[in-house]
């Protein structure tokens, strides 16, 4: 009876292997390419934040300007429809991960487990309060890897993230087939 119960656990454990290896087979179509006018919105959109929070920066001699902003960017103005791209998940995404980033490294500087516990805390609060927006999960990594102090919370993350939500709103309305946001 106990080689029975024995084998019988060995093949449940093989099947469960089998099940975890054949889901990384994939087997969905990747999705179409987007349309001309589309990629060219977003085209225009990236080009017209980027530009205008590298001219803040250019006159002001301050930082407006985060790697992490060009991917919203991305999802702004061509998965603007998608609720990762809405504002909240834009502002709070960046404000969550940022104040993560900053406590992270006033806490135990920047070493590997200040980055990793970052990274970790950033996914987990996102999620749980619902304001996920990928692009933010650099910041604890750019904010710890940069040394920066406090006052990048407010420039470059959320003023960032404000400017990118405005012209969101004002190119993205532009198109008729287009309505942004789509949720507050």
């Amino acid at each position: 009876m106990a080689d029975f119960v024995r084998v019988q656990e060995k093949e449940e454990k093989n099947q469960r292997i089998k099940t975890y290896i054949s889901k990384m087979n994939g087997g969905g179509h990747a999705p179409s390419r987007t349309n001309f006018a589309d990629a060219a919105t977003g085209a225009f959109g990236g080009l017209i934040c980027i530009f205008v929070l590298l001219c803040l920066t250019n006159y002001t001699g301050a930082p407006w300007l985060m790697a992490s902003l060009g991917g919203s960017c991305v999802l702004v103005f061509v998965v603007w429809n998608a609720p990762l791209s809405q504002p909240r998940n834009i502002i709070g995404g960046h404000f969550i991960s940022a104040v993560i980033g900053l406590s992270m490294y006033s806490l135990l500087g920047s070493g590997i487990v200040s980055i990793s516990l970052g990274v970790g805390l950033t996914i987990f609060c996102m999620a749980l309060s619902g304001v996920i927006h990928p692009p933010a999960g650099a910041n604890p990594i750019i904010i710890i890897l940069g040394g920066y102090g406090w006052s990048y919370l407010v420039m470059p993350v959320l003023i960032g993230a404000l400017i990118i939500v405005i012209f969101g709103v004002l190119i993205n309305n532009l198109r008729e087939t287009r309505k942004y946001p789509m949720f507050w």
